[in-house]
């Protein structure tokens, strides 16, 4: 065999080799991609983790969907109602922020800006009523935003309203008078005086209102 031809051979050997690799490296590094793909994380929501985003302020509100009746329960602290956390974990208004508190909730006359009319909110509070089996007067229960417009609340969002029985003590046929919206006015306050910051407001209120003002250290 010629010198030549001998070259020739051992160069195409190696050209072969080097494509063979080439290949073999090309898929163990997309399978090895394939199997390590993290993931995706699912958005938190509810006491967990983040409050979960509502609409906001609607052109026209709407009825909305209540959960299936019979489907929440109440729960109690300090003989206080409470929601069902995987009923109404709350829902908030994206407009209102920490950048935004001069201009939203500390602003006079906000709340009655975003408020859903009547009209709306009591076919809903009727359905809920049934979510939660409330069989008592509707008239002594307040069809209630568990995060308040006042800390920025959703004005309709479903997650964010449940029927809220009366408080200890309430005279029956008084009408709504719970011991929350105390809480609440307290709360908003806070806020509005940079005392706690509205995020930290909405957890505490969103996951228990009757420990949120000494979870927050502004407890009378």
């Amino acid at each position: 065999m010629s010198t030549i031809r001998r070259a020739l051979l051992v160069l195409a050997s190696a050209v072969l080799i080097a494509s063979c690799s080439s290949s073999k490296g090309s898929t163990g590094q997309q399978g090895n991609g394939d199997k390590g793909a993290a993931p995706t994380a699912a958005a938190p929501s509810g006491h967990g983790g983040s409050i979960p985003q509502g609409p906001g302020l609607q052109p026209a509100y709407r009825v909305q969907p209540q959960p299936a009746p019979g489907s929440c329960r109440y729960r109690y602290e300090h003989d206080q109602p409470l929601p069902d956390p995987s009923c109404t974990p709350g829902a908030l208004n994206p407009k209102a922020t920490q950048a935004t508190l001069a201009a939203t909730i500390c602003r006079s006359g906000y709340t009655s800006g975003i408020r859903p009319p009547v009209g709306i909110t009591s076919r809903e509070k009727d359905a809920n009523a049934k979510s939660y089996g409330y069989t008592q007067s509707l008239r002594d229960a307040e069809y209630d935003h568990l995060v308040s417009l006042e800390l920025g609340g959703d004005p309709n969002d479903a997650r964010n309203l449940w029927v809220e029985p009366p408080s200890p003590g309430h005279a029956p046929g008084s009408g709504p008078n719970n011991d929350k919206d105390k809480v609440e006015a307290r709360l908003h306050s806070a806020v509005c005086k940079n005392q706690v910051t509205l995020s930290a407001a909405q957890q505490a209120i969103a996951h228990d209102w009757t420990t949120a003002e000494q979870v927050l250290g502004i407890a009378q």
